[in-house]
């Protein structure tokens, strides 16, 4: 299969992911004298921010996802082909990916994370993860039928299974779910299944710290758990999860929790392409220097979830936050010019523009470098930075339209089951 690309004499750029830091490396290179590939195994840009919203019935997928060829359809220098980066060649500076062999002046490895089970395979085998829309639709899908199963039961047992749900993991997905979830159980289901007692309807969220959103400031934690609390979400704190077969979730407590829907939102790890040596890796992430360029390379860098900049001040790297890969994206498109014009590189720097999550209607904890703050404030500060930040001015109107809806309606008009849900 050929990949179809065009022989040029200009500087080869082949960005692997069009994640929040592909994306906008390519954009800043747009008016560049390079050639820009870019691989992505879907043909579109995820705002990973808001797949919680699509799991629980507040937006559709396409109001998250953004297709590629649209984001760049007027950027000359831009080629993007969908396929899968199976190996990184250094010694002959190509990739092999699903499509064919590609070679590149520079590559730029931006492919973001994959979840990790940290070794549990049972967990990766009956939980459901949240990191794609597919992923997101899923979910959706097992929890709409999940209670159209509970209809049909008079075992009590079981119908209680049903209509349990347990989150792992307390960080912001994790709480953003259990909200979104509690916003569910009082406002939408009980129109939709009046013949079920809600009551029986139990939403649970454990993480292994012993406050939830331990990045966050002991204030945040309070009032996160403060507004979960009036959702009748059961927290459990200081727990971690040791077994889960499908029926019962087992904690490292000794507590039992009998459910159908267990969802992991508990970590997440370097998504490594094979090809690169083990010494250039750190805890499953591209060891990077202060120009994001992977040790022992002069021509490949990595960016966001999966590089690792070690410094004394941050000796694990930094956070796999959406805005670091943006900042790094950012300056590498300078640097990367630098490189082909033979200038002098910048170091990268890290400005913390804060942190925020939202649990539910008018509730919401904003950390931000100068302040803090929380409640219906944080809420709309909130929504009004993630529309921001939405690809293409029809997502922000879209998204907009159903936050209005739901708000004022109490209701998530998207409650199709369009993905069948295997286990």
């Amino acid at each position: 299969m050929s990949v179809n690309i065009p022989i040029t004499n200009l500087p080869r750029i082949v960005i692997v992911g069009c994640g929040f830091g592909g994306l906008k490396l390519a954009r800043n290179l747009k008016n560049a004298d390079v050639q820009i590939v870019m691989i992505d195994r879907n043909n579109y840009h995820t705002f990973q921010p808001l797949l919680y919203q699509v799991s629980t019935g507040g937006l559709e997928p396409d109001s998250i996802g953004y297709p590629i060829r649209k984001i760049f359809k007027k950027q000359k220098n831009f080629i993007f082909r969908m396929a899968e980066v199976a190996k990184i060649n250094p010694a002959n500076n190509t990739i092999e990916t699903s499509i064919g062999e590609i070679n590149y002046d520079y590559l730029v490895i931006a492919v973001g994370s994959k979840i990790n089970y940290f070794g549990m395979s049972d967990m990766e085998k009956y939980s459901i993860p949240m990191k794609t829309i597919p992923q997101a639709m899923n979910l959706r899908s097992l929890i709409l039928q999940n209670f159209e199963s509970a209809l049909l039961t008079d075992n009590l047992e079981a119908q209680q299974a049903l209509m349990t749900v347990v989150v792992v993991g307390g960080g912001p997905t994790g709480v953003e779910t259990a909200g979104a979830l509690g916003e569910l159980k009082r406002h939408v289901l009980p129109r939709d299944y009046p013949e079920l007692y809600m009551n029986k309807m139990q939403i649970h969220i454990i993480d292994r710290m012993d406050r939830l959103m331990c990045t966050l400031s002991k204030e945040a934690s309070q009032k996160t758990q403060e507004f979960l609390s009036r959702f009748d979400v059961t927290i459990w704190l200081g727990a971690g999860v040791n077994s889960y077969d499908g029926k019962t979730l087992t904690l490292s407590n000794g507590k039992k929790i009998i459910t159908s829907t267990v969802i992991w939102a508990a970590g997440v790890a370097g998504n490594i392409i094979d090809g690169i040596q083990d010494d250039s890796l750190f805890k499953g992430r591209y060891k990077v220097d202060l120009y994001n360029r992977v040790t022992g390379f002069e021509n490949i860098f990595a960016l966001g979830d999966v590089a690792a900049m070690i410094t004394d001040q941050l000796p694990h790297g930094h956070p796999m936050l959406a805005p670091v890969a943006v900042q790094q994206a950012a300056l590498l498109s300078k640097n990367i010019l630098n490189i082909i014009r033979k200038r002098k590189l910048t170091d990268f720097q890290y400005h913390d523009l804060g942190v925020m999550a939202t649990i539910g209607r008018n509730r919401a904890v904003v950390d931000l470098p100068f302040i803090k703050f929380q409640g219906i404030l944080a809420w709309f500060i909130w929504m009004f930075i993630h529309l921001m930040l939405l690809v293409g001015f029809r997502n922000r109107v879209v998204v907009f339209v159903n936050w209005a809806w739901n708000y004022f309606s109490y209701d998530r008009g998207i409650r199709l089951i369009l993905k069948p849900f295997v286990q």
